[in-house]
């Protein structure tokens, strides 16, 4: 094989069959641009949801929702993205490698129709099942709450089977590198929420509900229109195959041998959100709320960064691990651990310094007041260092998928397990909700302490080179990040700015510019090469729109 300059690895063209030779950093930058851009628009409509909710409906109401919509949520975690991330993708990727595009098209339409009675009876069951379910997630709810969480999960569970769909869906179109349509599609279920709790609020009440009902049922239409909004993509792929059950079939079979140890690994995942929200629903009033609206906000650089690498680098991963390429495999890797840390470090870094600021100036409106952003402040500050921990595991996990490697990750989901009952049942009582979010970060640790010891033999020393300097940029630049946001936050107290909403507004916003100025700035004079890349992928976007 020809020799290549370190960074550089094999690309697959948009919509291509074959990879291609020359792909580098900025390739895997540009892929993850597409899946950023709109990841960054369902991250921002997502915003907009919660800052509705919270401004809506009181805490009281807002914990019965969190609880009633993690229900589903696990599952589509477990059933939809797990699935197809660690069973799907691999497959359909070596079918196509291996056996052409037609085999990877008739695959497809096998696995989906597989998964289509799957989802339909999963979500037949839990619907019949809501009481016992909820039980398992909130017992210590009174008895009005559990009720109405009881009702909730009712109504969205057949949400988990909509998501099912559009995630083999989108899954396929990735598998493509056709990654725009499945990057935006998630945006439609946060419209839909935020015209369900305007125009379905007076409907609910019209009828003696609940008005919190709105959300549930804004839940259900998002799931059915990101179906719709991929379906068109995949019928111009000429990737549409009439679903087919067929469990019989030997890629199916491999696909849900895959699934086996990794739904175990997801299951244990599940099993700490799980008792998260146990051990919040014995907290009284607003526990939930306040981890949710926290974990929301952790969850936006990670969502708009950390999965968007994770997405565009497993099929490349899966390419070079089904053509026996290691170098490969282990450059991709690499540039993705480094731009998965220049955008985690000082992420964390931020929300750390910025908690109380960032939650008063998103939040705090109608039903949102003073204690609840104090309180949800709290635990955003213990959740913000898993940011940049949580987006190397999601830049990690791939690398096990595409080695067809579903076990470490479950042993790495174990270890999490154990760490997050440790710290969490050891501060419950002293620290309450806050005790709960640092249990998550510390388990977040201990998981990817796991995933590294485990991950030594599927890939080379070469994926490493250049992280310890990559890091160390990030922290440097991390560090005038911080000191640029308290600068100009203590100015502005100086100068009386905080004395009015709006100057709090105000200030907020200019020491939220200069800290990324001040990042950006510092990055640049220590030579960044992910900056460099990710600079040359946005002129490059812009080039290509002229």
């Amino acid at each position: 094989m020809r020799s290549r300059r370190p960074g550089h690895t094999s690309a697959v063209s948009q919509g291509a069959d074959e990879p291609q030779k020359g792909d580098s950093q900025r390739e895997l930058a540009r892929r993850a641009g597409v899946v950023t851009v709109g990841t960054l628009a369902s991250r921002v409509l997502g915003l907009v949801r919660d800052q509705v909710i919270a401004a809506v409906f009181p805490v009281a109401l807002t914990d019965a929702f969190v609880v009633a919509f993690t229900i589903p949520n696990a599952l589509r975690g477990l059933l939809a993205e797990g699935a197809v991330s660690g069973a799907f993708v691999p497959v359909f990727t070596e079918e196509q490698e291996l056996r052409g595009r037609e085999a990877a098209r008739s695959y497809f339409g096998r696995f989906t129709g597989s998964m289509v009675v799957i989802l339909a009876t999963v979500t037949a069951v839990g619907m019949y099942f809501a009481p016992e379910i909820v039980a398992l997630y909130a017992d210590g709810f009174d008895p009005e709450r559990k009720a109405l969480t009881e009702t909730l999960t009712r109504w969205m569970f057949p949400y988990i089977f909509f998501m099912g769909v559009a995630a083999l869906f989108g899954g396929a179109l990735n598998a493509l590198h056709r990654f725009a349509v499945p990057a935006f599609a998630p945006a439609l279920l946060n419209v839909a929420l935020v015209a369900a709790a305007f125009a379905a609020v007076p409907v609910a009440r019209h009828y003696g509900a609940s008005p919190i009902l709105a959300l549930a049922w804004g839940v259900l239409l998002g799931g059915v229109l990101q179906v719709a909004a991929q379906k068109p993509a995949l019928i111009h792929a000429g990737f549409l195959p009439m679903p087919v059950p067929a469990f019989r079939d030997a890629a199916v079979r491999k696909s849900f041998a895959l699934m086996v140890p990794l739904l175990a690994g997801l299951g244990v995942y599940q099993l700490n959100v799980l008792l998260s929200r146990r051990l919040a629903s014995h907290l009284g009033e607003g526990a939930q709320s306040y981890l949710y609206f926290a974990q929301r906000l952790v969850e936006l650089p990670q969502g708009l960064f950390a999965f968007a690498v994770a997405t565009a680098t497993l099929p490349t991963l899966s390419a070079f691990r089904a053509k026996g390429d290691r170098d490969g495999v282990s450059r991709s890797f690499g540039d993705s651990l480094r731009l998965s840390t220049f955008v985690g470090v000082p992420s964390s870094a931020f929300l750390f310094i910025a908690a109380g600021p960032t939650v008063s100036v998103l939040f705090e409106r109608g039903s949102f007041g003073a204690l609840e952003v104090t309180e949800t402040a709290k635990a955003l500050v213990c959740f913000a260092p898993s940011i940049w921990i949580v987006s190397l595991v999601r830049t990690t996990l791939p690398l096990f998928y595409a080695a067809n490697d579903t076990r470490s990750p479950v042993i790495a989901s174990a270890v999490n397990l154990v760490a997050f009952l440790a710290v969490g049942v050891s501060f419950l009582d002293s620290l309450g909700h806050v005790g709960i979010a640092l249990a998550n970060s510390v388990a977040s640790a201990a998981q990817l302490a796991a995933l590294a010891f485990l991950g030594r033999r599927h890939v080379g020393r070469e994926a490493f080179r250049g992280f310890g300097r990559s890091t160390g940029v990030a922290t440097l630049a991390s560090a005038a990040l911080a000191l640029a946001f308290l600068g100009t936050r203590v100015a502005g107290a100086a100068a009386g700015l905080h004395a009015s909403r709006a100057g709090q507004v105000g200030v907020y916003v200019v020491a939220t510019v200069a800290a990324a100025l001040a990042f950006l700035g510092t990055a640049k004079l220590l030579r960044s090469a992910e900056l460099d890349a990710l600079v040359s992928m946005v002129a490059r976007r812009r080039r290509g729109a002229r």
